[in-house]
């Protein structure tokens, strides 16, 4: 029976689709966010949901409720949730494709398919070719060149978050460093770069019994397929489909195939080019002397980089971006740590509809985490009719019993298409923290709508800052040259924001605005407890920018914070 279950990224992939049909029908956006959030949730579960939801289990999880297990259960009885299948009836299945272009927007998805009677994408390429879109009220020339643009694109591999990845393949190492023939274990590639996603997950070991460890993995219970075994090598499935690739190898060359299975391809290949101009010759197993013949095995990677004349290369680093040239030179940065963050300055509560946690807990849970202040900052759509000054109160009762611990008032305010933010300047006047961000509209003026914002006198900082979505949508189009000048020119502060799903802004981006000047930001943008944990996905972001602790603003106290803020 066990082996017929569906895995739980089959189980997600309905949820996710039901989502997007609902987007499509215009349904309430809560239910929408409840399925995909239950996606999220059965992905990242760690055992078969299948079989939890036949137990009646799987509704003992958070965010799992009794509807949701219900579906589970249609699945794994009829093959499809039932009104999964009710709404396939209803939407040609072409439709559901409108909503993986980053163009379109489920409204204008909907507008195309009911309006113009466009149900392929194939048929959708055809009607933006002949100028037919433009004939919709509000759609014209430029959305026709997107589609187009983003229909000629090569669709992107759907890889897995970082925030999936990274707690599993640290559990299977825990796991197999607690087997009696183990004696080193790691992560390795790009799980262990911190990569925003990845693929495979790659570990490296050594061992007593080498067969003995990579028999035990295969038979662990989470287990779904095993996909190759031998006594030094095996490859297995988890039911939540990620994939995992066990070496086990000698430990006189550990150092030698940790260093090499972490990767990257740019960095390994530099690496090897440099080795060869002083006559060094380098592979996984060991570094050769070409004139005398001589190989050099490491049990560490410490050892390795220093025999090729390097300081050791934090993992993030390892992108062929320059590292190579600044080890050699002894002038890596001290890289920021998630121990440096005396603040979190982008959460949201139940204030925020959105939110799943109160106010109250949401604050007490960032105390708890050894931080000294919490920006409390939900969004200013949800504050009107008297709500803001109400939420004020609750803090002004709150903040007296928590101190030295700071509540800081705060507010995310979307920018509008004209630059403006919503939410009057005599409000965010009285705030100690403002984010405004861009929620709608992405393509238009992206660039010189934030450009605007920062011109506010009240914007403290800019949240996700491109506003992509991993896997669902690329960033907006911001000239970021002229948005990191800006800051720098306005004292405003940009996010690394560290949703799984945004990691916002991306590494590169994050290093050039920091070369360029600007205080950058590590939050969470939570919007329930256990998010507040994702600031190690953003550290791990700011680490891959070469971010050190002076160059992230909530690194310091609150009074050395208020310095950076705008006057």
């Amino acid at each position: 029976m066990a082996a017929t279950l569906p895995r739980n990224a089959q189980v997600a992939e309905q949820f996710d689709l039901l989502a997007d049909l609902l987007e499509l029908e215009g349904e309430e956006q809560f239910r929408v966010i409840a399925y995909r959030r239950a996606a999220d949730l059965i992905r990242s579960a760690a055992g078969p949901i299948a079989r939890l939801a036949l137990d009646g289990e799987a509704k003992k999880l958070p965010g799992i409720g009794k509807t949701i297990e219900s579906k589970i259960v249609q699945i794994v009885d009829s093959g499809e949730i039932e009104a999964l299948t009710k709404r396939k009836a209803r939407i040609p299945s072409g439709v559901a494709e409108f909503l993986r272009l980053p163009a379109l927007g489920p409204k204008t998805a909907r507008r195309i398919w009911q309006e113009l009677g466009i149900t392929t994408v194939a048929d959708l390429k055809r009607a933006a070719e002949a100028e037919r879109l433009r004939t919709l009220p509000g759609l014209g020339a430029k959305t026709e060149e997107r589609i187009l643009r983003a229909l000629a694109e090569k669709p992107q591999e759907k890889r897995t978050l970082l925030a999936a990845a990274l707690p599993a393949v640290q559990a299977v190492v825990d796991v197999l460093r607690e087997h009696p023939a183990s004696t080193q274990v790691s992560e390795a590639g790009s799980v262990r770069r911190r990569t925003e996603t990845v693929r495979d997950l790659d570990i490296i070991a050594t061992a007593s019994d080498p067969a003995a460890l990579t028999d035990y993995l295969t038979k662990l219970r989470w287990v779904s397929e095993v996909e190759a075994h031998g006594k030094t090598k095996a490859t297995v499935v988890s039911h939540d489909g990620l994939r995992f690739d066990l070496r086990v190898v000698p430990p006189d060359s550990y150092g030698n195939l940790l260093q090499h299975f972490t990767g990257s391809k740019r960095h390994n290949v530099a690496l090897r080019e440099d080795a060869v101009r002083r006559g060094l010759s380098v592979s996984e197993y060991g570094v050769k002397d070409v004139e005398s013949g001589e190989v050099f095995t490491a049990v560490s990677e410490e050892e390795l980089y220093e025999r090729l004349g390097y300081q050791w290369i934090p993992p993030e680093l390892r992108e062929g971006a320059g590292e190579l040239e600044a080890a050699r030179r002894g002038e890596l940065p001290k890289l920021v740590e998630v121990g440096d963050l005396r603040g979190d300055l982008h959460m949201h509560s139940t204030w925020s509809n959105d939110g799943k946690n109160t106010l109250e807990e949401m604050v007490h849970a960032a105390r708890d985490r050894g931080y000294d202040y919490v920006a409390v900052t939900d969004h200013a759509h949800y504050l009107r009719e008297g709500r803001f000054q109400a939420q004020w109160d609750e803090i002004a009762e709150l903040a007296p019993r928590l101190e030295p611990f700071r509540i800081l008032r705060g507010v995310e305010v979307s920018i509008r298409a004209d630059g403006s933010v919503d939410m009057s300047d005599d409000d965010l006047a009285g705030c100690d923290w403002v984010m405004a961000s861009l929620h709608s509209a992405f393509d238009k003026s992206p660039t010189e709508r934030v450009l605007s914002a920062m011109e506010n006198p009240h914007v403290d900082c800019l949240g996700h800052l491109t506003a992509r979505k991993l896997n669902r949508r690329g960033g907006a189009d911001l000239a970021l040259d002229r948005v990191f000048e800006k800051a720098v020119d306005t004292g405003t502060l940009i996010e690394i924001n560290s949703q799984p799903d945004r990691l916002d802004l991306r590494d590169v981006h994050a290093r050039a605005a920091a070369e360029a000047g600007v205080q950058l930001v590590i939050s969470t943008d939570s919007h329930e407890l256990g998010a507040l944990a994702y600031m190690e996905l953003g550290v791990a972001q700011a680490r891959r920018a070469w971010l050190t602790k002076k160059q992230v603003a909530n690194t310091r106290t609150w009074r050395q914070l208020l310095k950076l803020k705008k006057p």
